[in-house]
Order: structure tokens, then sequence, then C-alpha cells
């Protein structure tokens, strides 16, 4: 650990009406309790809001929702984003199944890697929501990093550094894993693992291989927050610079967003929803319930071209 946000942030929660909120670590990530989603006010949703955008990432207990009730929540906070991976349930195109069975022995798993979803996507994501069904005894956490809290924690020089630069973001490097430890099954890392046998990619595949640009400090377009929008799963170069100049640059943001002091881990349960601004923090899950099922849900909510 080289820092530590004492003093740049502290993850206290505001005062609520309408909720109740307590803090999940020092650095971000917030437990809401008190509410029901499927039968939510609009003082609730708007303190829920503010929350997500304060704390990056909010969770809740004992939410018992169908494919339809997680919709109309997702909706809440705006239209339906285009999932990059993943076909819908029968009935609910845009709530996409996120599920490894037992038998599955892939050495690796959807989600795996410290990421920020699909940002090589020309608008990616802005908001995702992800509710738990059937969750292993152990193992299948999910952990997030504050990128707003650790571009705060740059020194004013390097700020002035990637205050100006652009990232190439490609779904590239994270297919040829997918090639290398997925097996073939009917899931959505499956179905991208059965591409390796492709003699021609698809179009779509294609377009996301050759990704997109975006910049390397972007503004949040509701609270103006700065953050670092780099990866280290998509990030594959920096604009106008060589991958010797680059790589350098790439590997030490990459390993500066996730320090631990400036994450948060989720432990799941059964009946769980949290959601998570992709504008502000990166994510990854793990691979460490190998023998056992677990089943989620996952809405995106679109986003905007990231300035």
């Amino acid at each position: 650990m080289r820092l530590h946000p004492t003093g740049k942030f502290e993850n206290f929660a505001a005062q609520y009406a309408h909720i109740e909120a307590r803090p999940l670590a020092a650095a971000m990530g917030v437990e809401v309790s008190g509410v029901d989603l499927t039968r939510l006010s609009d003082g609730q949703f708007e303190e829920i809001r503010h929350a997500l955008y304060r704390h990056k990432m909010v969770f809740l207990r004992n939410q018992r929702l169908t494919h339809a009730q997680q919709e109309a929540f997702s909706l809440r906070f705006g239209p339906f984003a285009v999932d990059a991976y993943t076909q819908g349930v029968p009935g609910h195109a845009d709530v996409h199944p996120l599920i490894k069975e037992a038998d599955d022995r892939s050495e690796m798993v959807f989600g795996e890697g410290w990421h920020t979803d699909s940002p090589f996507m020309p608008e990616p994501p802005s908001i995702t929501i992800l509710r738990s069904v059937q969750i292993p005894a152990f193992g299948g956490d999910t952990i997030w990093a504050n990128s707003a809290l650790a571009y705060t924690m740059l020194s004013d020089t390097y700020k002035r550094l990637v205050n100006e630069l652009r990232v190439h973001f490609s779904l590239g490097e994270v297919l040829k894993s997918v090639h290398r430890a997925v097996e073939v099954s009917d899931s959505p890392i499956g179905r991208l693992a059965a591409t390796r046998e492709a003699t021609q990619l698809s179009e779509d595949l294609q377009r996301k291989i050759k990704g997109n640009i975006h910049p390397m400090v972007r503004t949040h377009p509701v609270t103006g927050e700065k953050a670092l929008y780099v990866d280290m799963a998509y990030a594959v170069g920096i604009d106008g610079m060589t991958p010797e100049e680059s790589a350098p640059i790439l590997q030490f943001l990459g390993e500066h967003i996730v320090q631990h002091a400036f994450t948060c881990r989720l432990r799941w349960e059964p009946d769980m929803v949290a959601f998570w601004d992709n504008r502000l923090c990166v994510h990854q899950a793990f691979n460490d319930y190998q023998g056992s099922r677990r089943e989620m849900y996952r809405t995106t909510v679109v986003g905007e071209k990231p300035r």
C-alpha cells in the first residue's frame, strides 16, 4: 500500500430522510436499508441516487426482485444500455443472466480482472445493477476501487499529464484470454470462447476489438467529479503514443487505482442488489468457487460519450 485516503475523502454517509445508509469501507461503498425496491417512493429513489454518486457503489439486502421488477428499478436511472456481451432472458431482453454452473471448470470467470464495464463502446454504460439469486457457500465476492479517489491522490504534476491524455480501449486482449482459459458453454463468456473456432469474427466483434478512444480523466456529468478512466483489462494504449511509451503509464495507473486503501469488497448473499457507477470506479469478480453454482442477473443503464 502506497497511499491512504485519510484527509482526501471520508466515506461518511449523508443525513437522509427516507433511507438508512451505512458505509461499507473507508474509501467507498454503502449499504442502504429501510426500503423495498419494489415499492420505492420518489424521495427514497432520489436519496439512493445521491448515495450512489457519493459512495460509487450501493448495495441492499433482502430484495427479492423478479426480472420485471429489476427492469423497473433500472429504468428509474435511465434507458437500458446495449449489452456488449450477453443476451437477455426470455421475455426480458435487458435482464442478462450471469450464471456459472457447478461443473464449469473454466480458469476464467465473467467479470474477472479489474475493469470498468465495456469502455470499448462509443458510449459505455453508466450504471450497472446486479441481483443475486444463488451464491456459493464461500467465494464469488466482488471488489470495487474508487477511481475518483485515485485521481485525487495523484500529484498535481501527474494530474497535468493525464488530463491531456486519451486511452484506447479494446476487447482484443480480453478475447485472447477468454480463448485460452474458458470452456465453451451456453453462458456469456462461454459463447465468447466459442469464437476461437471461427474462421472470421463477426462485424460486431471486430468493432469491439477496434474499440474506442476516451479521455483518461473524465468528468461526471451530474456531479462534476473527476475520475481516472483507465483499467487493467481493456486499456491497450494511449492515443498518440507508441506502445513502449504508453505501457508504463497504463501500468502505473492500473496499479494505482486498485490499491487496497481505495477499495471495498462485497460478500454476496441471496437476494442482494448492488449497483455502481462505472464512471467513478472499477471492479472485478473472482473465480474462487469451483464446484459451486452462482446465479446473478444484470441490467445496465445507458451512458454518454466520456468527456
